[in-house]
């Protein structure tokens, strides 16, 4: 068969449909993957060996459905299912299986705080997705393939490092500035802070204000992130795009939770043989208000942000 899956956004959940992509493949090397992007996710995919041909969007989604259209497809599987899926598989009009988004026991948890959630990864729900397929799970985790030609010999790194990947797409999903500086004060350890563009003001503060920090925020390609992230002891990391790029290369990481939760099935996901006893998980429980969206906002609803702000920082060594 020839088989589309499509998921336009964002890297970590791009990242979390690794399995499907390795498993399809490997267990049914017959068929023929193609993998349905946006242009700007390209470098999470362009190395993956178990796709056969990435399609990028950039402009008119009706010229990009066109074009999946002379392909012929046999399957769509939808790893995504939002309006823009939807109106492509009306379009390329072919079998589709979809993805489980559980949006009515979000809605309930974070609007009524009644938990109905299954705790089911979302990597197990995508998997749902191909299990008519006879595909199983191989245990063997995600998948992140670093370029061989990756250079980070410039940067000087010592042998022993954390990693502190310190940036989100919303602000309530990262420590305030005050918070980050109390975290990276607190590690008795070499820190390489990593980050975006939008990162580096927060990078040269804490560079400026903590011991043993060096600050690479903004000057980094996300390759060149993995790698350093690969090299490293440690990962500290929102619920974000790195943290699972992490979990990906196996590292141990300490997770940091603010107004998105654990039971929303995106946790860091490892391969079945890899010790996770180091790992941790940072939450402050207990908040009557908490989780506040099942995706981020640019400010605490409340004004007090104590989801954050109440978060210690012991035993994370």
């Amino acid at each position: 068969m020839k088989i589309l899956i499509l998921r336009f956004s964002s890297i970590g959940d791009i990242v979390l449909t690794t399995p499907v992509l390795r498993c399809l493949k490997t267990q049914k090397p017959e068929h023929e993957i193609h993998y349905a992007t946006k242009k700007q996710y390209h470098g999470l995919l362009s190395n993956n060996p178990y796709i056969d041909k990435l399609h990028l969007l950039e402009g008119s989604t009706t010229n990009f459905t066109s074009s999946l259209k002379k392909e012929n497809f046999d399957l769509i599987i939808d790893l995504h299912n939002n309006l823009r899926t939807v109106n492509i598989w009306s379009i390329l009009r072919v079998k589709r299986y979809k993805i489980d988004k559980l949006n009515w026991e979000k809605w309930l948890m974070v609007r009524l705080k009644v938990n109905v959630l299954p705790y089911i990864h979302i990597v197990d729900r995508y998997m749902d997705t191909i299990s008519h397929l006879g595909i199983i799970n191989d245990g063997k985790g995600l998948d992140y393939f670093i370029p061989n030609s990756t250079e980070i010999s410039q940067f000087n790194l010592p042998d022993n490092y954390f990693v502190y990947a310190l940036g989100a797409q919303h602000t309530t999903k990262k420590l305030p500035l005050s918070k980050q500086i109390e975290l990276c004060n607190s590690l008795n350890q070499n820190i390489v802070l990593i980050g975006g563009k939008e990162d580096i003001q927060a990078g040269i503060s804490l560079s400026e204000q903590c011991k043993n920090t060096i600050n690479l925020c903004g000057k980094l390609n996300i390759d060149q992130s993995a790698l350093i992230m690969k090299n490293s002891l440690k990962v500290i990391a929102h619920d974000t795009g790195m943290m699972h790029i992490a979990a990906a290369l196996n590292k141990t990481i300490i997770s940091i939770w603010g107004n998105t939760i654990p039971e929303f099935g995106m946790t860091p996901y490892y391969s079945n043989d890899f010790d996770d006893s180091e790992c941790r998980t940072l939450e402050v429980n207990d908040l009557s208000c908490r989780p506040c969206s099942k995706i981020g906002f640019s400010s605490c609803p409340k004004g007090h942000f104590k989801c954050m702000m109440n978060q210690t920082f012991k035993h994370i060594q």
